[in-house]
């Protein structure tokens, strides 16, 4: 079973190991197995391979996995395994990861030749539902962008209030001066952290620090599925309510209420900028305060998402060759949920289990949302930005941007030839390994032209207006 050390030995069905969708991770979170007990089904599953207890490790083994891996086949395996790499020596830790909707725990497997990662793919159940092992990865942080001075700003912990929600923040600000013109930043789809943490990079984190050191402040926040997962989803009236209102709109707009109330920020030149799923909602955000500034979408989905979700599904298939039986089997699973989704009623029964992530009165929000209609009606300053080589949100949705806005002068539209989804720079076509094991930062020449575009509208400078729209 062994072929080469960059695809060292596959148990079973691994699905979609690299796939990273538009809905990075449930959007709302769904009842599932805790992250220590599936640490520990992993663990105990590597301890059993390597005492040689290989019906012992098929114990959480899911119906196909059983199929596929008998504890016959376990045993070949991890003797063709050893004899390439030698003895195994012991664990040497391990990391968790959320991959398309499957939780994912890496056990490191230190060999007498070469430590490897020991991948563990769990279905929704905490069953497992794949196996394999890989070149060991030292995950590390993405380091400071090159571009942002941290003598020229500092942060402070804030608190953003929406009712009973406390979500915690910060706030980048520059140190000399003001008062500044401001930016609100709002995640994409799933429970993010301030910083839009993916693998090793926080595109948040160097946009803040980026544009601090341009004279912006810069907000940003823990999202309320982050903070709030648990208690979300253990409440069945909240869960069963909750909206895209509860999970975007309500915090950005107590986010951009907060800075109006702080010194040293310009109330009148507080502006949004949304990314991915968040880009989505600025027409709804704008739609509900009229004093906002302007507007930055960066990879803004003009589409409905269980569009966007079956085309990054094909996309990302399409990297691998042939379909499997198994991946076919995940992309039919996808379209069948995506089949439900669009056939929810405003009235009538819907089910209560969640369908990609998200309870059935989240899709109905967003089903009659119409972004591309609603911008329309926005005449404040806009800024829309699209990487070229972003599979997620792609050019399709850039141009729908271009065409409802098409002749207005207050509007400028950037297309960054090198950029993927978390606007940074590489080559070739994306996949997700760009996010979740390089390390990189969002591109000096994105932040240029934010800062740029902020102060032109705050400092009502028409001749840098003009030059801006170039």
């Amino acid at each position: 079973m062994v072929k080469h050390r960059l695809s060292v030995m596959t148990f079973g069905k691994i699905l979609f190991l690299n796939l990273i969708l538009l809905i990075e991770s449930p959007l709302i979170g769904q009842e599932k197995i805790s992250v220590e007990i599936i640490t520990q089904r992993a663990l105990n599953l590597m301890e059993n391979l390597s005492q040689g207890n290989f019906e012992e490790a098929t114990k959480y083994f899911d119906e196909t996995m059983k199929k596929v891996a008998s504890p016959e086949f376990l045993k070949k395996a991890w003797q063709s395994l050893q004899l390439q790499f030698g003895s195994f020596q012991g664990i040497k830790g391990s990391r968790f990861e959320t991959l398309a909707g499957y939780d994912a725990i890496f056990i490191f497997c230190q060999f007498e030749k070469q430590m490897l990662d020991a991948r563990v793919i769990f279905n929704k159940a905490g069953e497992i539902a794949g196996l394999n092992f890989v070149p060991h990865l030292e995950v590390k942080e993405s380091p400071p962008p090159a571009y942002a001075k941290p003598d020229l700003f500092e942060e402070k912990e804030v608190e953003i209030r929406s009712g009973d929600w406390v979500l915690p923040g910060t706030l980048t600000i520059p140190r000399d001066g003001g008062p500044f013109p401001a930016l609100v930043l709002v995640h994409g789809s799933g429970p993010n952290d301030r910083d839009e943490t993916v693998g090793p990079n926080k595109p948040f984190r160097d946009l803040a620090w980026g544009l601090a050191s341009r004279g912006v402040a810069v907000l940003r926040y823990e999202k309320r599925t982050r903070v709030y997962g648990e208690k979300i989803r253990e409440d069945r009236k909240i869960r069963l309510s909750f909206t895209v209102n509860d999970e975007t709109v309500e915090d950005a707009l107590s986010a951009v209420k907060l800075l109006r109330s702080m010194e040293k920020i310009n109330p009148d030149k507080i502006f949004v900028l949304g990314h991915s799923f968040g880009g989505m909602m600025i027409p709804r955000i704008a739609s509900r305060d009229e004093k906002i500034a302007g507007f930055i979408i960066m990879a803004g989905l003009t589409r409905p998402i269980e569009e966007a979700l079956l085309e990054q599904t094909r996309y990302l298939l399409s990297l691998q060759g042939p379909l499997t039986d198994e991946a076919r089997k995940k992309l039919e699973e996808i379209e069948n949920s995506v089949a439900r989704i669009r056939s929810l009623k405003e009235t009538g029964e819907n089910p209560e289990e969640p369908l990609l992530g998200a309870y059935p009165a989240y899709w109905l929000d967003l089903k009659s949302y119409q972004p591309i209609e609603e911008i329309k009606k926005i005449e404040r300053p806009i800024l829309v930005l699209q990487g070229k080589r972003d599979y997620q949100v792609t050019e399709k949705d850039f141009h729908n941007w271009q065409k409802a806005l098409e002749g207005r002068k207050n509007v400028t539209f950037k297309l960054y030839a090198a950029c993927n989804h978390l606007f940074m720079e590489g080559q070739g076509l994306p996949t997700p390994n760009e996010y979740l094991y390089s390390a990189g930062n969002v591109s000096q020449q994105v932040i240029e032209d934010i800062a740029a575009w902020i102060k032109s509208w705050a400092w009502h400078d028409d001749h840098l207006n003009e030059d801006i729209l170039k």
